[in-house]
């Protein structure tokens, strides 16, 4: 018999849950005849519907080269899902929106996303569901050094 482990699961949870998502997502607009995206297009798209619209940020968000992002966005905008232009803010960087062509997928995914919280809400309830938004949403903070202390 497997023991079970002795820190809190809280990671694989959130994994868990961001797969489970995730191919939800996919799964529905493959049924409704959209192309589905790749994992990592799926997470680069929430980035940018997060407001992330930096290659080098997107990168390290999604935990790939710049170089991988860049030929993942060179592909999108090929597509017609993304644009990729000068950021105003600074001429050395592009800033990364989505392109007026994607707004069907964009929309159908937005459906599927609403159609999943109604199923999660039936499914664990919805004082769960908001418990779980309302913790997810809190601001965690900076990342911490958990390191101890050397005394003085």
């Amino acid at each position: 018999m497997t023991q079970p482990p002795s820190y809190p699961m809280t990671m694989i949870h959130l994994l868990r849950a961001v797969y489970w998502y995730d191919e939800a997502l996919q799964s529905n607009l493959r049924r409704d005849g959209w192309p589905t995206p790749t994992r990592t297009q799926s997470m680069l798209f929430a980035n940018i519907a997060m407001g992330e619209t930096r290659p080098a940020r997107l990168a390290a968000n999604l935990g790939i080269t710049r170089q991988s992002m860049s030929q993942l966005i060179a592909t999108l905008v090929e597509r017609n899902v993304l644009i990729a232009e000068p950021d105003p803010r600074d001429k050395r960087a592009q800033k990364i929106t989505f392109h007026p062509d994607s707004s069907p997928l964009r929309h159908a995914a937005e459906t599927v996303m609403k159609g999943l919280h109604r199923h999660l809400e039936a499914r664990i309830g919805e004082d769960h569901l908001r418990a779980l938004d309302d913790a997810i949403a809190t601001d965690w903070g900076p990342i911490p050094d958990l390191r101890p202390r050397q005394g003085k």
